[in-house]
């Protein structure tokens, strides 16, 4: 495993959270748990060719949890000298000491807990240089300016490079930990006609840098999406189908995410609630849970707790077969834990057969939405209402740009109202979906 080019290398980092682990015990704790990171990386944006910024980071952290039967006690250091790590178990411990009994607190079960380790390809240092990455920030920049005379003007292009290490370990004995990385590529430049501007971007991502878009391949989009706005305006207030691009898309599975996560669930906050094994989504929505994918955005063998991962299928012809839950929100639940505490792992929502193009020729007559602003979304209700830009579709064609407008709805009925899902699939977080188009919605413009 190579993670030699951190300042303490994986079998260091797992020690020291074994002499954490110990010194709470010696401090009276029953059981704890701890954490610890190490991260670091450069980012290089440049605006116009000309160098904007050169960013380097180089963190450090240590993140400890005690308990003293049903007292809980959390403190965190980004000092791992000996004397800071005791200090910081130490306040771990007084906190718990303070705090009031929660019967639903503790470790996660210890015949829950990952006992075999999964290689999945998740570390690709990328050793690009300084002079090397503003070279390639400039090469996306300029492929988006050449794009069209109309551009110009630019936010700028970024390369991206991270690497992090971790271990995490608790007091049943659980000790694991490994590397990985994520780099990137971004430019956003704006364009003007008639006195009017527009503005686009976009973006790439992955694990290892031979995975992502190249740089003028990114360039090139972000010109082609800004220069396509241009000539925007409002449309009439009407009901109407509305395709959100892939891009966009993940979005709405997030606050599927959202309704059927732990915490919202017992704080009956959620619009999903007592949903279990019902019809959340139209019948031809499959979306499953993949954990163990090669150089996965969101892979993990094991969540923040050390629970074991498992594949498993949350969405099966539109109906919930799973939450989202942690240790603790399971407890609360009286269920049990999913191997969810830190988050969902890869998230795979089954494709269509259209892609983008053959789902505007579907929808007939409608909007396409390519931009999504504001956060109008209450988990209570389901309630969904958020400005948008995009394109009006007639007779299968994009006719022009839309924008000033708002897409209103509940989500409960958008989700069951999911007409298609295209094969335009977009890697670019933890949910993998292609271009979705919603049957109906209220669009609020003139």
């Amino acid at each position: 495993m190579q993670d030699t080019r951190f300042s303490l290398n994986l079998d260091q980092l797992k020690q020291l959270t074994q002499d954490v682990l110990q010194q709470a015990k010696l401090a009276g704790a029953s059981a704890a748990e701890a954490e610890i990171s190490l991260s670091f990386g450069q980012s290089i944006s440049v605006r116009l060719d000309e160098v904007e910024t050169i960013e380097y980071n180089r963190d450090k952290g240590l993140s400890v949890t005690v308990y003293f039967g049903q007292q809980r006690g959390n403190a965190s250091t980004s000092d791992l000298s000996p004397q800071a790590l005791k200090d910081t178990v130490l306040a771990a411990c007084s906190i718990a000491r303070y705090t009031a009994q929660d019967p639903f607190c503790g470790l996660a079960d210890a015949n829950l807990l990952a006992h075999i380790s999964r290689e999945l390809d998740l570390y690709h240092p990328w050793d690009i240089s300084v002079d090397a990455a503003i070279q390639m920030a400039r090469e996306c920049e300029a492929a988006a300016i050449a794009t069209d005379k109309r551009i110009n003007n630019s936010e700028g292009a970024s390369v991206s490079a991270h690497e992090s290490l971790f271990a995490y370990a608790n007091s049943h004995g659980f000790c694991q930990g490994y590397p990985t990385s994520r780099h990137s590529i971004s430019c956003s430049v704006i364009a003007e006609q008639e006195d009017a501007m527009q503005r686009d971007y976009w973006y790439t991502t992955a694990r290892a840098s031979g995975d992502m878009e190249s740089a003028v391949s990114v360039g090139h989009k972000a010109g082609e999406r800004t220069v396509r706005r241009l000539g925007s305006r409002m449309i009439p207030t009407q009901q109407s189908p509305v395709l959100f691009e892939a891009s966009l898309a993940s979005g709405l599975i997030s606050h599927l995410v959202s309704a059927i996560s732990g915490g919202n669930l017992y704080r009956k906050s959620s619009f999903l609630l007592d949903y279990l094994g019902k019809p959340v989504f139209s019948p031809i929505i499959n979306i499953s849970e993949r954990p163990f994918l090669a150089k996965g955005l969101a892979s993990s063998a094991f969540d923040g707790e050390g629970v074991a991962t498992q594949d498993r299928e949350l969405i099966i012809d539109g109906v919930l077969q799973g939450y989202v839950l942690s240790s603790y929100s399971a407890r609360k639940l009286g269920m049990t834990t999913t191997g969810n505490a830190g988050g969902n792992h890869n998230l795979i929502v089954e494709s269509g057969t259209r892609d983008l193009p053959g789902l505007i020729k579907d929808m007939g007559k409608g909007l396409l939405v390519t931009e999504l602003l504001g956060h109008g979304i209450n988990m209570v209700t389901g309630d969904y209402s958020r400005g948008a830009a995009g394109f009006w579709v007639e007779h299968g064609e994009i006719q022009h740009p839309v924008e000033e407008i708002t897409i209103a709805g509940n989500l409960k009925d958008m989700f069951l109202g999911i007409a298609a899902v295209g094969n335009d699939v977009l890697v670019q977080g933890s949910k993998q979906c292609g271009s979705i188009l919603v049957n109906n919605m209220t669009i609020a413009g003139e």
